[in-house]
């Protein structure tokens, strides 16, 4: 399978129509299926040492979560109707209520904070795609932790352009996460084996 195989020039005519088919996509052990840009996107999962990393900034962040929030690392699958995108973000936060569902589609403009880790498939649209759309969501806080250039981004302040604001520290240095989580995430130990 190609890493980025898209169903292209054979998708459904509207974003409701690729939800289905999304559910109804037999996607292959080691892969995830995302909709961007107007494609079903499958891609390949992360590297191992990428679990690491995600177990380091649900330890560091869950402390300081807003409350009756949870954090959570996995694959589960949030809708950007307004957008018609669908991501299934590294890390996500939202409140308890968000996951009180029997639906395998859950509302990506409640959560508070979404995590991304790159990876060579996927830099592009991590970058570009998803900062623009978790912003115009009000998502108050996106985390791009960049595996290849060894670098993490904090993007805050949400409007309908994408974020306002962002920081940027290589791994290794502590970057300051904004509120509704006002803490300072240590990247140490982010850093590829």
């Amino acid at each position: 399978m190609a890493e980025r195989p898209t169903t292209n020039g054979t998708e459904p005519h509207s974003f409701e129509g690729l939800l289905d088919t999304l559910d109804e996509l037999d996607v292959p052990d080691g892969y995830q299926a995302e909709i961007i840009r107007g494609n079903i996107v499958v891609s390949p999962w992360s590297k191992g040492y990428y679990l690491d990393v995600m177990e380091l900034v649900c330890e560091q962040l869950r402390p300081h979560l807003p409350e009756e929030h949870r954090i959570s690392y996995g694959p589960f699958l949030y809708v950007f109707p307004g957008a018609e995108r669908a991501y299934g973000p590294d890390i996500h936060v939202g409140h308890r209520n968000i996951s009180r569902s029997t639906s395998n589609r859950l509302d990506g403009e409640a959560l508070s904070f979404v995590a991304e880790l790159t990876s060579p498939s996927t830099w592009d649209d991590d970058l570009s795609d998803k900062v623009e759309t978790y912003g115009k969501a009000g998502v108050p806080v996106y985390l791009l932790l960049d595996m290849q250039e060894e670098q993490a981004t904090v993007f805050w302040m949400p409007s309908a352009k994408g974020y306002e604001s962002s920081c940027s520290k290589p791994f290794g240095e502590k970057l300051p996460i904004p509120e509704p989580f006002d803490c300072v995430l240590d990247t140490t130990g982010f850093k590829a084996p």
